[in-house]
């Protein structure tokens, strides 16, 4: 699963036929999170005619969840012409909300899908994208005289060490890259069990 998704938030303004088209893009890994950003610029601003968006989150090729919505605009004109340029560039866990504040002119079906499509396009130009990288979480359990030499392994490997737990053994809960798992095992080898796998990072729903 590659592909590129957003490292942080950008803005972008275009003026078109007086009606001003305000843009934001966001990082997100769930519906409730990319909501959340929604809300939060129609409080920013409420007086906008218009709070249109597209988000897509997991890999935008083969999408687990994605949406979009006009929010008044003619059905088609806003949320799918976003969603669209995300689709394109190939851009995962992400959202795109375009705030419109109506000059007066009207701008017509396919002006507005030219205006919501290239609104969209001037956040992606804004934009610094990286690979997306599938994190896991993982419990591993070692003896108390091996706890540093794990911890080291995890941290060597780009990972990182959570909550830990001491009773008869130390029990650690890891996050790493989920395709580095099967090098964590054999990395680890006496020093340190994986117990289980205990869910993947990004919210998914």
């Amino acid at each position: 699963m590659t592909y590129q998704t957003l490292a942080a938030p950008v803005t972008a303004r275009l003026d078109i036929k007086k009606s001003e088209f305000i843009t934001y893009a966001y990082p997100v890994h769930s519906r409730e999170k990319a909501m959340f950003h929604v809300e939060q610029l129609r409080e920013t601003y409420p007086d906008a005619r218009h709070h249109c968006w597209a988000y897509i989150i997991g890999d935008p090729n083969n999408t687990t969840s994605a949406g979009f919505d006009d929010d008044g605009e003619p059905n088609g004109t806003a949320g799918r012409p976003i969603l669209n340029v995300l689709q394109h560039k190939s851009i995962g866990n992400v959202i795109i909300i375009v705030v419109r504040y109506f000059g007066g002119i009207k701008l017509g079906a396919g002006g507005l899908t030219r205006a919501y499509a290239g609104s969209a396009q001037a956040a992606v130009d804004e934009m610094v994208l990286t690979p997306y990288v599938p994190m896991a979480q993982v419990k591993i359990e070692a003896d108390f005289a091996n706890e540093s030499q794990v911890r080291y392994v995890v941290e060597d490997m780009g990972g990182e060490v959570g909550e830990v737990a001491y009773s008869k053994a130390v029990t650690l809960n890891v996050t790493l890259p989920e395709a580095d798992i099967e090098t964590l095992k054999e990395r680890l080898g006496m020093d340190g069990r994986v117990l289980e796998q205990v869910e993947n990072e990004v919210d998914e729903d």
